[in-house]
This record gives C-alpha cells, structure tokens and sequence, in this order.
C-alpha cells in the first residue's frame, strides 16, 4: 500500500473552520508551534487514516476533503457512524479516554489531515482553558448526533432518513468543479446506504424516485438537490 503524500504547505491559520472553531484562541508562538509539530498527509480516496484496534498517539484534523467513521458488522457490511468534513476532528474521543481506536478512518475521496501528537493536544488543553471548552462543545454535538441518528434508525422510515442525510451532508459539506458549478453530493450508493442503515438497491430504488419526482437531479454518482423544501417536507426536518 502506499503512503499518504505529506503536504508541507498547510498552515493551521489557513483552515478558516479549525481555526475559527479550536486555534483562535492560541497565542501566536504556540500557533508557530502547532504549524511545526503537527504532520499534514494526503490520503487517496479509499486510504485508510487509522484502524479499529490501533493505539492512538494523537488526534487528526482534516483540512480537505471528507472522512468515513465507520465499523465493520458481522455481515461483511461497514456500518457509518460518521462522516468528518474540513475543520472537524477525527480520533477526539479515543485520544481522550486514552483507548484504542474504536472505528476505522477512510478517506471518501482525496483529502488532507493534520495530526497533532497526542502529549501536544494535550499541553493545549491544559494551557487553555477555553480550547478545552470548545472541544468538550464538539464532544456534546457529536453525542446529540449519535442519539438522534439512533432513534431516526429505530422509528423513521427509510425515505425520511434518506432525506434527512442528504440535507445533513448537504449542509456539511458539499462539492462543486468548473464542469459542474452548482454545489452537489459526490458518494458512492454503497456509502449512503451505510450511513442510513440499509442496502445500495433501497437507495438506488430511492434516489431514483426522488429524481423522478424531480426533488433531486441525478448525473453519474453526483447528486444535486432541486426542491429543497419537498426534502425537508420528507425529512420532516428544518435544517
């Protein structure tokens, strides 16, 4: 396998969220620091970040692209726990309770994350007061996704978490190139259908009555949202 391609341009000031979100609160020689120690490395699509089981020597921040969390079942499945966009940390929790990785990290497509050494992460901690606020914010927000995906799993119908995960990863963090303009989802079928708990056939029979009731467009694996408020209409969902 190969290695991911180390990218030594990042700086973290430059990653308007992250920065906004975590560093602003950082003097400038521990930000001078932080762009010296941590390790930014670019991960092709499908490349695994860290793997279920591994020992965790630090946390990772992605500054490009998108991230799979993700377990395997007994079913040969992968079952989606999560998806990481630029800004958000990958590795927090495990870091912190100082277990082993409890998933696997895949990038969805090519993407950059930093890692920050673990005894580093937590020197700012200590030092910090309020960067140790914002991350237990992040800590909560992810525990209110986690409960709320659980119950969708458990009492919506398939179409309502269809809809309702297309706006999320909508909203999250979308994709848009000099051929195609206008913002769009770029995942595989097999991956949204792990994200909501069921199999790429559902979601292809889904998606294609969603694009035949003209709410989304659908071009190759790129899919555009037309009628936003007919989607929240079946999410049952503002966003």
């Amino acid at each position: 396998m190969m290695s991911p391609k180390k990218d030594k341009e990042t700086q973290c000031e430059l990653c308007l969220k992250a920065y906004h979100n975590f560093f602003i609160c950082l003097d400038r020689a521990d930000l001078l620091y932080l762009n010296t120690e941590r390790e930014a490395k670019t991960y092709r699509k499908g490349q695994n970040i860290f793997e279920e089981g591994h020992k965790t020597h630090g946390i990772f921040c992605i500054k490009e692209g998108q991230v799979k969390l993700y377990k395997n079942g007994f079913d040969g499945r992968e079952h989606i726990t999560r998806i990481a966009f630029p800004g958000d940390f990958i590795g927090l929790r495990a870091v912190l309770s100082g277990r082993d990785y409890s998933v696997n990290a895949a990038a969805m497509e090519e993407t950059t994350a930093c890692f920050i050494p673990k005894a580093d992460f937590f020197q700012l901690m200590i030092k910090y007061p309020d960067f140790s606020r914002r991350l237990m914010v992040v800590l909560t927000q992810l525990l209110a996704e986690a409960e709320a995906r659980l119950i969708s799993i458990a009492h919506r119908p398939l179409k309502e978490r269809l809809a309702e995960s297309l706006l999320f990863l909508h909203n999250s963090f979308h994709n848009t190139s000099p051929s195609y303009p206008t913002p769009y989802l770029n995942l595989t079928r097999t991956d949204l259908a792990n994200i909501i708990g069921t199999t790429p056939e559902t979601v292809i029979r889904m998606l294609s009555t969603l694009k035949e009731e003209r709410i989304i467009s659908i071009k190759g694996r790129k899919i555009y949202i037309l009628d936003r408020p007919r989607l929240e209409f079946i999410a049952n969902a503002k966003y």
